[in-house]
Formats: C-alpha cells, structure tokens, sequence
C-alpha cells in the first residue's frame, strides 16, 4: 500500500513538473522578444540572439546525454540544468550591455535548450514497467504551455514586461520543487547508443536525405512565426493579453490533434507522406494568411492552425523516420531529423526571419515563409507520387518492420 502511494506521488509530481516547465518555456519563447525589443534590440538582432539555442543545441544536447547515462541519476542532472537555467536567466535579464546579452544567452542556453528531451527521458524512466503512458504527462505539459501564456499576458500588460524575470524564477522554483518530490530511481536509465553511429549509411539513402530537405523547407517559417510572432501582434496594435490568447490557441488543441494522427494515419509511408504534404499545404495557407492579417486578433484566431500543422508535422515526420531509415540506424535518423526541422531550420529561421522583418516588414517575410513552404509541399507530393508509383521498394515491408505502441 505504502508503495503504491509513493508512486501515485510521484506520478502526480512529474505531471506537475511539466507543467512548469512548459510553462517557463513559453513565457521565455512568447515574451522573451517583446523583452528584448523593450531594451533597444531591431529585428534582426532579436532573430540572430534567438536562433543562438538552436546553435548551442547541436553541442549541449548530446553533452547531457553523456552525463545522464554516465552518472545514472537523471533527477540529479535535471535540477543541475534547471538551477544553471535560473541562474542564467537571471543574469539574462540584469545585463546591461548587449555584449552581455549574448554572452550570458550562450550559457543560457546551455542548460536550457536541452531541458526537453532530459526531462522526458526522466519521465519515462520513471513511468518505465507501469501501466502509465507518457501521453497523458505531455499533456500536463501542453496545459502548462496553454494556461501561462494565457495568464502571464495580462498580468505583463499591468506590471511592464520587467515582471518577466520574476515569472520565469517563479516557474522555475517551482519546477524544482516538484522535481525535488521525486524518489530516486530504483533501476538504471541504461545507456543509450550513440545517436550519430549510423550517420554515414543514413547519407547514402537519398530518398530520406530529400525528406530532410524539404522538411527544413517547411520548419524554416516555423521558427520565423515562433520568434516574430509576439512582435507582429504588438506592431498590429494587439496588448500582451491578445499574445498570451494567441499562444492559448495555438497550443490548447495540439493533444487532441496528436491522438487523431495515432488513431486515424496509421504507418504506412504512402499514407503518411501524403498526410504530410496535407500539413505542408495548411503551413503555406496559414502564412499566407498572417501575410494578409490587419488585426491582432485575426492573427490569434489564425494561430489555432498551429496546433493541425505543428502537430500533425511532427507525429508524421517522427513516424517517417522510423519508417525511411533502416532499423539499425533509427537513432542516426532521429538524431538527423531533429537536427534538421529544430536545428537547421531554427538558425536559418531566425537570422533570415530577422534580416527580411528588419529590412521588408512582416508581411514580406510571412509571403517569404509561404513560398519556402510551397516549395517543401511540392517535394513532399513528388515524394508520394514516387511512393504510390511503387518506386521505392521497400514500402510494403516497411509497416511490418515498425514495431507496435
């Protein structure tokens, strides 16, 4: 009795673990702009400061990896990043000079930018042997985004966007309060292969190296509207609530978008390469429409798209992969996969999203998205064609090779 209430304790403390954290995440995402644009910062430096963590990504990603199967206490490596993140974050907010804006981001980043794939690798240790699905953890996680962004913009809107730092440190403590609830382990995360191991046969397989192409094509005005949104709405004359709405909207739908794709898709390469160039179309009209919003509250009500078009694009593209690449090589192709759309894409997105919000406004760099993503919707329909002509060989065996949920 004593055990399983112990576990029913920390079941409920990782779901309220998500929560905050997804929490600090969107309010450094959705707000964290406006903060810098408040210091002085144009377009283009905002877009070149934030594509920074896709950058430190590629190094710290696999740098805690290492220390979590090296030291074998997730937790312990959790709080570490959690606790270098507030005080980071801290020190991010008090700089006063750009040269310490950058430097301080770097670090930042460093332990933030990982948080993510850490703190889901610990939460699936922890619910690793029981009948729980991590499903219904990311969940808490998506509430957690939804409700903050919706809250924490009119309590900005009242007390200046200074207040940000005190709602991050806020988040964050109690992020770690609730990870401090947590027992230890009592078994072994194990040790994960290296990710990169089958890189070289995964560069000889054209088919999915022009799945990666196209889906950097698609990812690029992603990150562009992550990082400008926030922006385009103040400069259409919307207030800090109608962001934290528009983020509300976005994100408030995405689960249920998730569990249709797992109900209805299926795993077959042709059904989903199709069902991805769908998605693909609905980014290209979802730009073309920010492109033509006049009001702040048009572009909310198109953010709801995000949740079909994120969603879909990422339980399709994590389920190709799987599908694409030979078994062997999973983890390389997962590893190349989101290198690519979070990676790449998240570089390139910020620097020339900046350069042409700076330089030719919102509007053209919206109408710029869209025609990167037509081009990646194209690629996509060419792909299924070849699919469906019976042209790439291994379709059919494919769906047996996937092992079930």
């Amino acid at each position: 009795m004593r055990e399983n209430l112990d576990k029913q304790l920390s079941f409920t403390s990782l779901k309220w673990f998500n929560f905050f954290v997804y929490g600090t995440v969107v309010l450094f995402t959705s707000f964290f702009p406006l903060y810098l644009q408040d210091v002085g910062m144009n377009k283009l430096e905002i877009g070149c400061l934030m594509s920074v963590g896709a950058l430190v990504s590629i190094i710290a990603n696999p740098f805690w990896g290492i220390w979590s199967d090296r030291y074998q206490n997730i937790r312990r490596i959790v709080l570490v990043m959690l606790t270098g993140t507030l005080v980071l974050s801290q020190i991010v907010f008090q700089a006063n000079t750009y040269e310490m804006i950058y430097i301080s981001i770097l670090f930042f980043y460093f332990f933030q930018g990982p948080l993510f794939a850490q703190s889901n690798t610990m939460i699936l240790s922890y619910i690793d042997g029981t009948s729980r699905r991590f499903s219904s953890f990311r969940l808490w996680g998506s509430l957690g985004w939804a409700f903050t962004a919706i809250l924490a913009g009119p309590v900005i809107e009242r007390a200046g966007i200074s207040v940000l730092s005190y709602l991050f440190a806020a988040l964050l403590c109690a992020a770690m309060i609730a990870l401090i609830t947590l027992p230890k382990l009592d078994h072994s995360i194990g040790i994960a292969p290296l990710p990169f191991k089958g890189m070289r046969h995964i560069f000889h397989h054209p088919f999915f190296l022009c799945f990666i192409l196209f889906g950097i094509l698609v990812s690029i005005p992603n990150t562009m509207n992550n990082t400008f949104v926030s922006l385009y709405i103040t400069e259409l004359g919307g207030s800090k609530t109608m962001i934290g709405l528009a983020v509300f909207l976005s994100s408030i739908l995405e689960m249920g978008v998730l569990f249709l794709c797992n109900y209805l898709l299926g795993r077959r390469v042709s059904v989903l390469l199709a069902s991805l160039t769908v998605v693909s179309a609905l980014f290209f009209l979802r730009w073309w429409l920010m492109a033509d919003a006049t009001t702040p509250l048009q572009v909310a009500i198109i953010q709801v798209l995000h949740s079909i078009t994120f969603g879909g694009f990422f339980y399709v593209g994590t389920q190709l992969t799987m599908l694409l690449v030979p078994q062997a090589y999973r983890s390389s192709g997962q590893a190349l996969y989101t290198l690519a759309w979070s990676g790449i894409a998240g570089i390139l997105g910020g620097v020339l999203g900046g350069w042409l919000y700076q330089t030719l406004g919102a509007q053209t760099m919206y109408l710029s998205g869209a025609l990167l993503d037509l081009f990646g919707t194209i690629g996509f329909g060419l792909m299924w064609l070849f699919v469906i002509r019976g042209k790439y060989p291994s379709t059919d065996d494919a769906e047996d090779e996937l092992p079930e949920d």
